[in-house]
């Protein structure tokens, strides 16, 4: 047997906070409910045997006197006038019994010799039988024997109502315990819901800092957290805008110095480099005004007519671009995002595996999803993500060689977000690439 197998196995606490929340005020709740019902029991218990033991000090002691000072042919008149619930007298030596050495039996045998003054030597025994019952036996002055029969009685049965009540409260427990954790919980689900709803492109509700003030102040805190981001985040796409214009005036300087110097190899390295600095500057440029809205507005288009159009152009110009399903209808949408978007889609698609293919469907929400399909060699799945960050490049199929700047993707889903749409890549079965562009 493996040293593992004698762990003793850990009890596993439940996976979320508010089960555990909960689970520890109820468990909490019920232990000190239990506690005090058990005091209240052991106190009830404890009462009832003082007044016994009381009883049998105070009356029991009287009792005796008194039938020891009655001529022996009265003392069956007062018998039953002395006997009390708990216990009665008997003239004679009693039933038969066994000794009984308990603590009750010498409790209750020490009592009634304390209060007799120990003028009667008492033996306590136990009578057999389906209740506890004891016979104290001693005798009288004159010889006679008595026997005290006693019937210890326990606590007083609790009343028939009482489970029901047991049961009400416990359920009053639970209801309480559940409410006072949802309420606790409440304000961090809406904050953890806040959070996976975070995008600091898109301005949405401040998280609402009413409540308690701890969770206000984590409220505001949110807020403000978001709001640094989103100015962060702004900050930056302004510091690119800022360089990639302020690089166009240098760069066309440069541009012009190479063109009036003397034809060399040189001078057409030099270009070349101007070339791909400029493309740079354009898309750095162009993924700026993307990430403020590009001022474009709405205007109603025939979808079907818009898709051909584009799929000629490039048709035109001898590019391999087909359609393979189109929907007929019109739409709201800015056309010069729209077009910008599928015509980087396309030309990747073009560039990557020669040939392009356009299918348009609409969904059941409503949705219109316009997709972009190639064999490529398509994207690694664990890179998919990172392919709609700025500047990314796949270095093995998609590198600097091919040309781009790693921007394309990244202003293609900053112009779907300005249209309150999406976009998202996967590869297709059989190898291949689908860029899709959902609108709502």
């Amino acid at each position: 047997m493996s040293t593992a197998t004698l762990q003793p196995r850990r009890l596993s606490w439940p996976g979320t906070l508010r089960s555990r929340i909960f689970l520890i005020l109820l468990l909490g709740l019920a232990i000190a409910y239990g506690l005090s019902f058990s005091v209240l029991y052991l106190e009830r218990y404890m009462s009832a045997k003082a007044v016994m033991l009381g009883t049998l000090e105070s009356d029991v002691a009287t009792s005796i006197a008194v039938l020891d000072r009655l001529p022996a042919g009265e003392r069956a008149n007062f018998v039953d006038w002395l006997s009390r619930g708990n216990y009665n007298f008997e003239l004679g030596t009693g039933l038969p019994g066994v000794p009984d050495s308990s603590a009750r039996s010498a409790e209750i045998a020490a009592k009634i010799e304390d209060a007799v003054g120990h003028r009667f030597p008492i033996h306590v025994e136990s009578i057999p039988g389906p209740i506890m019952r004891l016979q104290a036996h001693l005798n009288l002055s004159d010889g006679s024997p008595l026997t005290i029969d006693i019937v210890p009685k326990g606590i007083m049965p609790i009343a028939s109502w009482l489970p029901y009540v047991f049961v009400v409260q416990m359920l009053v427990i639970v209801l309480c315990t559940w409410f006072a954790v949802r309420l606790a919980i409440r304000p961090l689900a809406a904050l953890a819901a806040a959070a996976d709803a975070l995008d600091p492109d898109k301005k949405g509700p401040d998280l609402s800092d009413g409540g308690p003030s701890e969770v206000a102040h984590a409220a505001k805190a949110f807020n403000a957290m978001r709001d640094r981001i989103a100015h962060y985040l702004e900050e930056r796409v302004q510091i690119l805008a800022a360089i990639s214009h302020d690089l166009q005036t240098p760069i066309t300087r440069m541009r012009l110095r190479a063109d009036i110097a003397d034809d060399s190899p040189e001078k057409a390295k030099l270009l070349q480099d101007l070339g791909e600095i400029e493309r740079l500057v354009q898309d750095g440029i162009a993924y700026a005004r993307s990430a403020h809205g590009n001022g474009e507005k709405s205007s109603r288009i025939d979808l079907a007519s818009f898709v051909e159009s584009i799929c000629y152009d490039y048709q035109d110009t001898g590019k391999s671009v087909e359609i393979l399903g189109l929907i007929h209808g019109t739409m709201t949408t800015k056309p010069h995002a729209l077009r910008r978007i599928l015509t980087n889609f396309i030309d990747n698609a073009i560039k990557f595996a020669g040939a392009a293919e356009i299918a348009v469907e609409r969904r059941d929400k409503g949705e219109i999803v316009i997709t972009v399909l190639d064999r490529g060699p398509g994207i690694p799945q664990d890179q998919i993500e990172a392919a709609m960050q700025p500047f990314f490049r796949l270095e093995q199929s998609r590198n600097r060689n091919t040309g781009g700047t790693g921007l394309g993707l990244a202003i293609a889903q900053q112009l779907a977000r300005t249209l309150g749409g999406s976009v998202r890549l996967y590869n297709r079965e059989g190898g291949g690439l689908a860029a899709e562009v959902v609108i709502s």
